[in-house]
């Protein structure tokens, strides 16, 4: 048995698969991290480097992550290279007891690093740790294709995207029934994209980066994906419906629709987004 056997990781290298797959992942593009359970990381420590890497200051800190494993994507690495190659691809980072830093315990071979993203991740997890009662474990960076299309055209308003998507596609007010958070073009990789998406995850699953891609966030693999899908298919129907209407959108689902949809599937809809 290898490491790469082990349920988290065959899990986490599926979903990076799965974003390559959808053409949201070209070249180095994105990026995916794992909180792990006790129990998966019992069943990776035989695997584990026998001497650690040095540790490494990120910049941010977030004591309730303090003494957490996870697994990453490395920076610069391809997530098309994941699944053949996961060893030089992803690795598994071990945090101190201060939870300011990083060591890599396996993986990320070759001198390669965890995500430049990481910062903004390992301050995600906190975040959604803490608002979910430690049920997030996912976080996941993707440049879904359609999502920033839509940054050009809409503003940059947590309501005018969150009512876009939801008119665009039933299901959306039932996966994510609170809508999503729109953060302004910032330069990706530093701690002011990191402090300024962790703010939005305080209230939401999902985090829209201008001009840049999509943040997401769930408690597996499975469920962050589909939220993930679900929100780029609905932006992908709003692009089509807006060329080929020249604009014109002649139907619409209303406010009063996704009520009642909310209602029906016992989901509370934020009401700060409604008319």
């Amino acid at each position: 048995m290898n490491l790469t056997d082990i349920t988290c990781v065959k899990g986490f290298i599926r979903m990076c698969n799965d974003g390559w797959l959808q053409g949201w992942h070209e070249r180095n593009g994105g990026n995916l991290t794992y909180r792990m359970t006790d129990e998966d990381v019992a069943a990776c420590r035989p695997f584990f480097d026998e001497t650690p890497r040095e540790w490494v200051k990120m910049g941010v800190q977030a004591e309730n992550l303090a003494g957490e494993y996870f697994i990453t994507t490395g920076s610069g690495k391809y997530f098309r290279n994941v699944e053949p190659d996961p060893i030089h691809s992803i690795g598994i980072v071990e945090i101190n007891e201060t939870g300011d830093s990083w060591r890599i315990v396996w993986g990320l071979a070759e001198g390669a690093k965890p995500t430049s993203e990481f910062p903004s991740h390992f301050m995600n997890h906190s975040v959604r740790k803490a608002a979910t009662d430690g049920a997030n474990r996912v976080i996941y960076h993707c440049h879904a294709t359609n999502v920033i299309a839509l940054t050009y055209i809409l503003p940059l308003t947590d309501r005018d995207f969150s009512r876009a998507l939801w008119q665009s596609a039933t299901e959306c007010p039932v996966v994510f029934p609170e809508g999503v958070g729109v953060c302004p073009w910032m330069v990706p990789g530093g701690a002011d994209i990191a402090m300024a998406t962790s703010e939005k995850m305080k209230s939401y699953q999902a985090a829209i980066w201008a001009q840049h891609g999509l943040f997401a966030s769930g408690p597996d693999f499975d469920t962050t994906f589909g939220l993930a899908h679900t929100i780029e298919k609905s932006a992908e129907i709003y692009v089509k419906v807006l060329s080929m209407g020249g604009g014109l959108i002649r139907q619409t689902i209303e406010d009063d629709d996704l009520r009642a949809i909310a209602r029906d599937f016992g989901v509370t809809l934020n009401e700060n987004f409604l008319n």
